[in-house]
């Protein structure tokens, strides 16, 4: 007779990283499609396939559960921007604002099309830049400042002429422009009367450079 399989029951998880790893992506689609308020940590943890008391086990307040599934991904986002930047100080190649651009950008567009969990990280931060509570403000200046403030540096190198302040103006408009074409929210085929329908992933990502290299570049009045 055939040993019939036993069913993992909730809560039992076969490793704590494993266990970890599955509330997280499943408390980020949550908080995406929800967002904060709208997310019960009970239905994150039905999603997991675990107790609700693993969750605060693990995270404590749902507060703290959301702030983990943010700096996980933002960290990969900021840290690969910390990566492609140094590359290009590595190169031999000259570096150029267009260069520049597209290294900080480059991370979010790769994120978005990664997969489901890529793709809603994209979303919940996309909610949260539109929060002003405290608790929102502390994780972007957590999680992406340093990175940041390495792109102005290079900007900065690169166009003598403006002041580091205006630099750092401009890319507060770079920032607000990308996250709202990231999230699709152009209006792009009513813009050009049906002419450009959608754009896929490497056409955006290069017409954003262009448009955003020339803003940056632009002289200061």
């Amino acid at each position: 007779m055939a040993k019939r399989e036993t069913q993992r029951k909730p809560g039992r998880p076969k490793g704590d990283e494993d266990l970890r790893d599955r509330i997280l992506d499943e408390a980020g689609l949550a908080f995406a499609e929800a967002g904060f308020a709208g997310a019960r940590t009970r239905d994150i943890a039905a999603r997991a396939g675990v107790n609700q008391g693993l969750i605060r086990y693990y995270f404590g307040s749902k507060e703290q559960l959301f702030e983990q599934v943010f700096r996980r991904y933002g960290g990969v986002l900021s840290g690969n921007r910390h990566v492609l930047l140094d590359r290009l100080l590595a190169s031999d190649q000259p570096m150029d604002v267009e260069s520049v651009i597209r290294a900080y950008l480059q991370p979010q567009w790769d994120m978005k099309h990664s997969g489901p969990n890529g793709a809603a990280f994209v979303r919940l931060q996309a909610r949260l830049h539109a929060e002003p509570e405290q608790q929102a403000l502390q994780l972007r200046h957590e999680v992406y400042d340093a990175s940041v403030k390495r792109y102005i540096d290079a900007l900065e190198t690169l166009l003598p002429q403006l002041t580091r302040a205006k630099i750092s103006l401009r890319m507060s408009f770079l920032v607000g422009t990308y996250m709202f074409m990231l999230n699709d929210l152009g209006r792009i085929e009513d813009l050009t009367e049906g002419q450009i329908t959608a754009l896929g992933k490497e056409e955006m990502l290069d017409n954003l450079v262009t448009f955003l290299s020339a803003g940056m570049r632009a002289p200061a009045n």
